[in-house]
């Protein structure tokens, strides 16, 4: 009876240890539990709430411009830079010879400050702006630009620009409030 018993527990600690994947191979438990614990990628919203379907690279926003005067559309690329004071403002990577000046729709949400380098989503209007003197003079002053490159603005400047409903910051997790 002893022998049964035995033989009884190994079977079913057996079945609790291994399991048959599909091409047929056993895994231990420790795998099945590892296996469960990948989670989904952390993604950070601002603004409106906004999805990855659809989004281009912002490599394309050019071309989807075509002359127009702004688009609609949906943009993925790289976080250069975050204005430093507020996040009230961010730079995305179009090119490796063109960046994008981004702000946020009705100035109603800010980014967080620590994002440069992450990879992000935006959803609203892309277009061409002509930056007064003074607008640049202010952008360069949040970016913490030195007084020398300041003073040396002295011209507006046409820029690709683009007005955020939504944003979403890959790999970056808000901290809680606690």
């Amino acid at each position: 009876m002893k022998i049964y018993s035995m033989v009884f527990a190994a079977i079913i600690f057996g079945s609790c240890s291994n399991t048959t994947q599909e091409d047929g191979n056993a895994t231990s438990e420790k795998d099945v539990v590892e296996t469960e614990l990948v989670s989904e990628p952390i993604l950070a919203m601002f603004g409106n709430e906004i999805t990855e379907d659809g989004a281009v690279l912002a490599a394309d926003v050019l071309a989807q411009l075509n002359g127009a005067d702004s688009i609609k559309t949906k943009l993925s690329g790289p976080i250069l830079k975050v204005c430093q004071a507020k996040g009230c403002w961010m730079i995305m990577q179009v090119s490796d010879e063109q960046n994008m000046h981004v702000s946020f729709k009705d100035y109603g949400y800010f980014v967080p400050k620590d994002i440069d380098g992450k990879e992000s989503i935006i959803e609203g209007y892309a277009y061409m702006e002509t930056m007064s003197v003074d607008d640049l003079k202010h952008y360069a002053e949040d970016a913490g630009k030195s007084q020398e490159e300041i003073d040396a603005i002295t011209e507006p400047e046409t820029k690709l620009s683009f007005v955020a409903d939504g944003v979403i910051v890959k790999d970056y997790e808000v901290a809680s409030a606690e």
